[in-house]
């Protein structure tokens, strides 16, 4: 199937593709240069995103998503709308027991993301790091890989629309010449890093006091 599929995609323009990541903030924003690669590299792909309905806005201004499709609490909601579309190939980046129910009723051949669940268990009961050093947005990139596309290098991307903008004048005098940000917070506070890191952090960024 995958064989055929990559077939069929460099042939026919008009295709559609359904990314899912359901959540959370950074874990999407990560996702955004399989977004753009997909589009740019793949001619005449549609690319289509599935994410939880709060998290909508990182990707629907997006210049490579044609359309974004949401789910609050009943994903049966949204099974049906996304039937209609007649996805040709949906990429998994979340693979959980949701996203199985979307390609099972899809139908469509798809590629998952390997979230690493045997690598992790081992770092977390025996503190034995059998993760690969390979970067989370390559380990997505290569959900496409089968289709030809590859990591172009440029990085992540937020799309903010103009009405959220900021105009360089409007900012403090302090931040005209560039600035770096932290996001500090995390729905989990294990995935928070403590003030006294976030304080080492800093000291270790080019400029630093």
């Amino acid at each position: 199937a995958p064989a055929r599929c990559v077939g069929f995609l460099r042939t026919f323009a008009g295709v559609k593709i359904l990314v899912i990541r359901f959540s959370s903030i950074g874990d999407i924003v990560l996702t955004s240069p399989v977004l753009r690669c997909l589009k740019q590299q793949v001619k005449g792909v549609e690319v289509h995103f599935l994410t939880k309905a709060a998290f909508a806005p990182l990707v629907r201004h997006s210049p490579y998503v044609t359309k974004v499709h949401t789910v609050q609490d009943d994903l049966g909601e949204v099974i049906g709308a996304l039937k209609r579309e007649r996805f040709d190939l949906v990429i998994d980046l979340h693979h959980n027991l949701r996203s199985w129910r979307v390609k099972r009723a899809l139908g469509a051949p798809s590629h998952s993301f390997s979230k690493l669940n045997i690598e992790k268990w081992w770092m977390v009961n025996f503190k034995r790091d059998r993760l690969p050093r390979v970067h989370i947005v390559d380990r997505y990139m290569a959900t496409v890989a089968h289709l030809g596309v590859r990591n172009d290098g440029a990085g992540l991307e937020l799309h903010v629309p103009d009405e959220h903008a900021v105009a360089p004048a409007d900012l403090p005098s302090t931040h005209r010449n560039g600035y770096i940000a932290f996001c500090i917070g995390a729905a989990h506070f294990t995935k928070r890093l403590p003030p006294h890191r976030l304080i080492e952090l800093a000291h270790l960024l080019p400029g630093a006091m």
